[in-house]
């Protein structure tokens, strides 16, 4: 199952409030799941969504992969610089429009080794991205922004399941926070994949998809 993130897919457009806290996605998922524990896979964003539905709903999570992925920013001061940071992205965005803000999202280092893709995947890769509802990201930054939620490294330790913590080689931000977090999980294996940034699907997907199914299966997710 795909689960839509709030202003995203089938959520396109929306600017609910409501709709644009963690409390929302975690009923999603857990609507999703009918009451059975599940395998959360997440990317980036997604990813810290799914640790920390992870971390409040353990005994509904089987095995976790988290890619590029984080637990948060650790102290309140940080949280309220992101915040600041986060509401002056957003209404950039409601101001000049989604090509602006695409413009500045793709600048970012976190991404330069998307470059290396073939012109026909970024071109296809940058589409997608025009075609995203301004108010739904401006509210997405407000309410789900890095910012707005609670650190989830002090749950690490506690979190028990299976967690593979997937990170690209070239992306030295994530793959330090990724070291970090096997150190503090009870049971979890990471995997660095070479040739490969923060967006480990994209630039290798066969590498991804040999880890991530490999894992699923109980098998050793090296890739």
């Amino acid at each position: 199952m795909l689960l839509d993130l709030p202003g995203h897919g089938r959520h396109a457009g929306d600017a609910a409030p409501w709709r644009f806290t963690f409390e929302a996605v975690e009923a999603e998922i857990g609507a999703l799941a009918g009451g059975e524990p599940v395998d959360l896979v997440g990317y980036s964003m997604g990813g810290r969504f799914a640790l920390a539905y992870a971390a409040r709903n353990p005994e509904q999570v089987r095995r976790l992969v988290l890619e590029s992925a984080s637990p948060g920013l650790e102290a309140e001061e940080e949280r309220a610089e992101r915040r600041t940071l986060d509401e002056a992205l957003a209404r950039l965005i409601e101001t000049e429009g989604i090509g602006a803000f695409v413009e500045r999202w793709e600048a970012q280092e976190l991404f330069d080794s998307q470059r290396a893709l073939p012109a026909e995947a970024r071109a296809t890769h940058r589409a997608r991205r025009l075609l995203n509802n301004p108010r739904s990201l401006a509210a997405s930054l407000r309410g789900l922004g890095t910012g707005a939620l609670p650190s989830y490294w002090g749950s690490l330790p506690g979190l028990r399941i299976p967690v593979l913590v997937l990170v690209g080689a070239l992306d030295r931000k994530f793959a330090a926070i990724g070291a970090r977090m096997v150190e503090l999980l009870p049971d979890a294996r990471l995997v660095s994949v070479a040739g490969a940034g923060h967006a480990v699907h994209l630039e290798r997907p066969d590498a991804w998809l040999g880890a991530v199914v490999g894992f699923l299966r109980g098998e050793d997710g090296s890739p």
